[in-house]
C-alpha cells in the first residue's frame, strides 16, 4: 500500500466524497427537497461516511482508526438503506438508485479492506504504507 500521510489521499475517503455531492444534487429535486426528514438524514449519512474516515485517521491510532472506519461503512448502509425510500417515493429514478446503490458497495468494500489492512499491519500512527 501507498504511503498515506493525509485522509485525503484514503481512496475510500475519496469515493464517499463523490457520492456526497451525488447525494446533495439528487435531492435537491422538487419533491425530494420537499421531505425534509429524508433529505437530511441521507445528507448527513453521506458527510457521515468520509468524516468518521478522516476523524479517524487523525485521531493517530490502529484500533481508533478501524472503530471509525466500522462507523464510516454503517454510515454507507445507511445511505443505501434510505435511497430505498427516495426510490420507493419516486425522488430519484431506477437508474440512479442503481448508480448510487453501486457506489456505496464499493465504498463498503473499500473501507472492510482498509479494516482489513488495519487489523494485519504494524500501523499505530497517523501515517502508514
Amino acid at each position: 500500500m501507498a504511503t498515506i500521510e493525509r485522509f485525503e489521499d484514503i481512496e475510500a475517503w475519496q469515493k464517499a466524497r463523490e457520492i456526497t455531492r451525488e447525494i446533495y444534487a439528487v435531492s435537491k429535486g422538487d419533491a425530494f427537497a420537499r421531505d425534509f426528514g429524508l433529505k437530511d438524514q441521507i445528507r448527513r449519512a453521506a458527510v457521515s461516511i468520509m468524516s468518521n474516515i478522516a476523524e479517524g485517521f487523525e485521531r493517530g491510532g490502529d484500533k481508533e482508526f478501524a472503530q471509525f472506519i466500522a462507523l464510516a461503512k454503517g454510515s454507507s448502509a445507511e445511505v443505501r438503506s434510505q435511497l430505498y425510500v427516495a426510490l420507493d417515493q419516486g425522488y430519484i429514478d431506477h437508474d440512479t438508485f442503481d448508480r448510487l446503490a453501486k457506489a456505496t458497495l464499493q465504498i463498503n468494500r473499500m473501507l472492510s479492506g482498509l479494516m482489513k489492512y488495519l487489523r494485519n499491519s504494524d500501523y499505530k500512527g497517523s501515517k502508514f504504507r
